[in-house]
């Protein structure tokens, strides 16, 4: 996952012999057009790719799932029938959706080193976040731009990003979501894969290509570059490369972090999550309304439920812990003489043994009892009950009040999950996340409410019992209707608020959580981020000379590889593509997740494929070497000439633990192929006018 600015000094020249032919210009330059141009953070969790001189986007349909759900209801389910704008009065809106593309980034490492030299320890971060801070109001006074700085390294270097962000982003066309989710949570981190996992977008500007908010008189905006689109097809071991913005990864953890994932955090999210999909699914089986409701909710939930079962799998296959544990052992050898370095492996493990009692509390407290929609709306409101409490703050009537803002915040923020709010499902997920806090917690870690509302540990009574409080909180609580909410927003009542049950619930687990564990965590984040920071600083002087990349952190990076096969395990040989037959061969119409649509069907009969067959078939996905991950969906993968020819939207299962460690035997990314995504936009969308927007290479 390299940096694009140090790409002709570190990495150019192998990519070149892996079949690049663009210099390194064309790939990230300041002052003129390069193919980082076409690259935009996709509403800060994807990527997406600018398609056409028009601002056309093309992004996963996973990314655009959340838009695509919004505009969709039981007389118009575009989330089921799709959608293809035939024109640009068409398209639609989405509030709160933006893109940015990056403008430059910078080396300030030397300035921030400067204004933290001589501050101690426990004051640097506070520094880091002051001059950091600084340095981004600098870079953007003048400009619309928008700018941040972020650390590499675990905080050995520093980067500014300088950003153009849009916020008029409408939604162009979606396939039906048989085609754009096929598979489903079956096929979900698997190869081989069927998906036609695409949506598009269009990014708006006004009449002098500048960012700016809705408006009807906005106009698509002019790309400094755009990506064309080549068909004409890929071959094991071509050139592959992959341009987006990586969400996380912990490639330097130690062995007692690995095991630490493995024995406890990643089990805890997955029982959680778990139960939570269970019971949103049983509602969403009996009504198409509910269904549409929850479908985004459900979707995000489901992802990282499955990839934290693989992430954890593959940990123990792969014998991950092991291989840290020789690494750390090869690492004291070498720092046993450097005073600097022997003692840090040392401190992380005591401070990750003092915090592992406490770390299952906060798991829960997140994925559990955080994990009710309800209550996550009622912990909203800590900010403004705080505000109102404190005399000097409770000048509602001005602006600049801390009140005023809070009261802001809430306003904008819980909209969106009220329409996620189904009380069915919720109100049992709030009993079941109750009870399972209740009997995997130790007692002595407990808000004492909790005592108040389960007084049996028999398992039939304390199920019944949370069940009750749940029926209650949503019988009694303002939380459970939104217009009470927004009524007692227009006439804050700080004595309403405190006695509402479902805030004196989510209160109790929020400030005994605060009060007594938080600093648990306080610690060991502050242990692992200065020991890490001097970690990681051995690490590159242990291994100089060898070229090293910084962990993800939703910063643009570039990745490089090739298509190529893969042995998952004994007998078992993957290919480089699937293809429409393949789709034909799962269907199953029983199946939500196999369900083929009739006219995807029809095509595929009467052998329609346009110009996008190959042998007699469409291809539909394709595998490559390239790093990614989260974050990197929607990313386009682009060939030695810089043209598109495919979409990253996933990983496979044999390689789920690349998020810690990077295997090359079995990393794969998953594509759309580019050539699925044109016949399906011409020839089930009948989308020429979209077609007729790209530049092809045929």
């Amino acid at each position: 996952m390299w940096l694009p600015l140090l790409l002709k000094k570190y990495n150019y020249e192998e990519m070149k012999a892996k079949g690049l032919k663009l210099t390194p210009e064309q790939l990230y330059d300041v002052n003129n057009s390069s193919l980082k141009d076409a690259i935009a953070w996709f509403n800060g969790g994807c990527t997406s790719e600018i398609i056409s001189e028009q601002g056309l986007l093309l992004t996963n349909h996973h990314c655009g799932y959340g838009a695509i759900a919004s505009h969709s209801s039981t007389s118009n389910n575009i989330l089921k029938d799709g959608f293809w704008a035939k024109n640009n009065k068409e398209e639609l809106a989405n509030p709160g959706m933006w893109v940015s593309i990056l403008v430059r980034m910078e080396d300030v490492t030397d300035q921030v080193n400067a204004a933290i030299a001589g501050v101690p320890a426990d004051k640097q971060a506070a520094k880091v976040a002051e001059v950091t801070k600084a340095l981004s109001k600098k870079a953007t006074e003048g400009t619309h731009y928008e700018a941040f700085v972020r650390d590499m390294f675990r905080g050995n270097e520093y980067y500014l990003y300088v950003f153009e962000k849009f916020t008029d982003i409408r939604l162009v066309a979606t396939p039906p979501e048989a085609i754009g989710k096929f598979g489903g949570d079956t096929d979900n981190w698997m190869w081989p894969r069927h998906t036609g996992d695409f949506s598009i977008f269009r990014i708006y500007a006004n009449k002098d290509n500048k960012p700016a908010g809705y408006s009807p008189e906005n106009v698509p905006y002019k790309p400094k570059h755009y990506l064309p689109v080549n068909i004409k097809g890929i071959k094991d071991g071509d050139f592959a490369m992959v341009y987006g913005f990586p969400g996380r990864t912990n490639r330097y953890e130690t062995s007692f972090g690995v095991k630490l994932a493995i024995d406890e955090t990643n089990p805890s999210i997955v029982k959680l999550r778990d139960k939570r999909l269970e019971l949103m699914k049983e509602e969403m089986d009996k009504d198409v309304a509910v269904r549409i409701q929850l479908a985004s909710r459900y979707a995000q939930i489901a992802n990282y439920w499955k990839y934290f079962i693989g992430q954890t799998e593959q940990l123990k296959r792969l014998k991950v812990y092991e291989q840290k544990q020789a690494e750390e052992t090869e690492y004291l050898k070498w720092a046993s003489n450097k005073a600097e370095y022997n003692s840090v492996l040392n401190k992380m493990k005591t401070a990750t043994d003092a915090y592992q009692p406490y770390n299952k509390h906060g798991v829960y407290l997140r994925e559990g009892i955080m994990g009710s929609t309800l209550l996550n709306i009622a912990s909203m409101f800590s900010g403004y009950e705080n505000a109102l409490t404190d005399t000097a703050m409770k000048r509602l009537g001005t602006d600049t009040s801390t009140a005023r803002k809070n009261l802001e915040m809430i306003a904008k923020g819980f909209d969106a999950q009220y329409k996620t709010l189904n009380h069915v499902s919720d109100r049992k997920i709030l009993a079941a996340m109750l009870w399972y806090f209740y009997k995997d917690i130790p007692k002595n870690q407990h808000p004492a409410l909790l005592a108040k509302i389960i007084k049996s540990d028999d398992k039939d009574k304390g199920k019944e019992q949370a069940k009750d409080y749940a029926k209650m909180i949503f019988a009694k609580s303002m939380f459970a209707d939104s217009n009470k909410v927004k009524a007692w927003l227009k006439k804050p009542d700080l004595k309403k608020l405190q006695k509402d049950p479902a805030y004196i619930y989510i209160k109790a687990f929020i400030d005994n959580y605060n009060t007594n564990y938080a600093k648990y965590a306080k610690e060991y984040n502050t242990v692992i981020a200065a020991e890490g920071k001097t970690y990681m600083k051995a690490l590159r002087e242990k291994n100089a000379g060898k070229t090293m990349y910084p962990d993800a952190n939703s910063t643009l990076r570039l990745t490089y590889g090739n298509v190529k096969s893969y042995k998952s395990k004994d007998a078992v040989q993957f290919d480089i593509s699937t293809h429409l037959s393949g789709i034909m061969e799962k269907e199953n119409p029983n199946s939500h997740e196999f369900a083929v649509p009739a006219k995807l069907k029809e095509l595929y009969e009467k052998k329609d494929f346009g110009s996008y067959a190959e042998n007699g078939d469409v291809p539909v996905a394709f595998i490559t070497t390239n790093d990614i991950t989260g974050g990197n969906s929607g990313s386009p993968v682009i060939n030695g000439e810089g043209h598109l020819i495919g979409l990253a939207f996933d990983g496979n299962w044999e390689a789920m633990s690349g998020d810690i460690a990077f295997d090359p035997n079995y990393k794969r990314t998953i594509n759309v192929d580019i050539r699925y995504v044109l016949f399906v936009m011409e020839k089930y969308g009948n989308a020429n006018n979209l077609i007729n927007e790209l530049k092809i290479i045929r």
